[in-house]
Formats: C-alpha cells, sequence, structure tokens
C-alpha cells in the first residue's frame, strides 16, 4: 500500500504561476510596445529625423492592470515638437502651420491588433 501525506498547502506554487502568468502578459504589452513605436516612427514626418527616432512607450501597472503609454522625448525650448506636427502650431510672425494627424492613422491598426487579440483570448476560456 502507498500513502503520502501533505502539510501546508500551495500557496507557493500558486504565486509561482500567477507570477509567470503576469510575466507573459508583459511580454505580450512588450511586443505591441515595439510595435507601437516602429508604426509611430515610420509615420511621423521627417524634417532632422530627431522626432521620428524619439518615440518609446512605457508599461504601466495600477490596480491590477497594465497599459502601454507611448512618448515622445524630443522638445525644443519647451515645445513637444510630436504635438506640434500633429496639431499644428503658430510661427513666430504671426502665421499658423497646419497639423497633420499621423499618430491616430498610425497606431490605430496596432489597438485594433491587440483588441482581436485579447477577444480571442476572452472567448476561448
Amino acid at each position: 500500500m502507498i500513502s503520502f501525506r501533505q502539510k501546508g498547502d500551495f500557496s507557493k506554487v500558486t504565486s509561482y504561476f500567477e507570477k509567470l502568468k503576469e510575466t507573459m502578459r508583459l511580454g505580450i504589452l512588450d511586443k505591441y510596445g515595439r510595435e507601437g513605436v516602429n508604426a509611430l516612427s515610420s509615420a511621423t514626418p521627417v524634417e532632422s529625423g530627431l522626432t521620428a527616432s524619439s518615440w518609446y512607450y512605457e508599461i504601466e501597472h495600477s490596480n491590477g492592470s497594465a497599459a502601454i503609454q507611448f512618448y515622445n522625448s524630443h522638445v525644443n525650448k519647451g515645445v513637444p515638437i510630436a504635438i506640434i506636427l500633429q496639431y499644428g502650431h503658430g510661427t513666430g510672425t504671426g502665421g499658423w502651420v497646419q497639423g497633420r494627424d499621423y499618430i491616430n492613422p498610425a497606431i490605430q491598426p496596432l489597438f485594433d491588433k491587440i483588441a482581436e487579440e485579447v477577444w480571442k483570448e476572452v472567448t476561448s476560456i
């Protein structure tokens, strides 16, 4: 006859698997973060290339959820260049340079891809 006894619980194993699952989710967010930076970089209007090469992302955690935030670090005299390219800006001589909507068309396919993947994950349970 074979028997065994077990003391305690499986909390360490459960904790390990929860951390592993979270790491896998972060890997997916990291993948989409890189894709978003590539999409934004290639869609950014290029004069010097500095704004296009200044895109980056961060994965932020809050209350059990995570989000990808995209940023552009090219700032000239306190002005975020990516924003004025998007929305337009006044000139020093009283003129106006019309903005160009390049951010939304660049990032929308990525949002659609994320939504599709999440939907598949949710409906496969």
